[in-house]
């Protein structure tokens, strides 16, 4: 049986904990398709094309890592997919009630997606795209967090 997951987020940017999350994620499902949220509500500092972009650059490495967009609803995009898998990152406890609120609502939207929990690995627990985009506004080496790719976008 192939089974599709999907690792939903805004990736803004992609950051090394993220692509940490995908590259694991695809050792246990057949597919995984990086879905890249619009998140106009979020103000994203990347537009969604760029974001798409920089995550499929970065994650060329995996052969079974697909990426698309979506707006709206993730579980009507994971159903566009085929997907019967979500996947999440989980960084901290602090993350788990709020992912488990998330997979209890996505679940009851569709019950034929089930959510499956990444734990981060330990040298990515504390990073945030968003603690990303402010060191590199003010000025700060981000190359431990992101790819090189992601790291020169930002200096833009």
């Amino acid at each position: 049986m192939d089974i599709t997951a999907i690792y939903p987020g805004t990736f803004d940017p992609v950051t090394r904990g993220h692509i940490d999350v995908a590259t694991r994620a695809a050792k246990m499902f057949d597919v995984v398709v990086l879905a890249v949220a619009e998140s106009p509500g979020k103000q994203p500092y990347f537009d969604l094309q760029q974001r798409s972009n920089m995550a499929r650059e970065v994650m060329s490495h995996c052969s079974n890592i697909q990426i698309t967009s979506f707006s709206g609803l993730m579980v009507d995009c994971a159903k566009e997919v085929g997907a019967s898998v979500i996947v999440r990152g989980l960084r901290a406890v602090s993350d788990f009630d709020y992912e488990v609120q998330l997979a209890n609502l996505n679940r009851k939207l569709n019950p034929g997606v089930e959510t499956v929990f990444v734990a981060a690995a330990s040298e990515y627990t504390f990073v945030s795209s968003s603690m990303v985009r402010e060191i590199a506004s003010l000025g700060g080496d981000v190359s431990e967090f992101v790819d090189p790719l992601v790291e020169a976008a930002l200096l833009k």
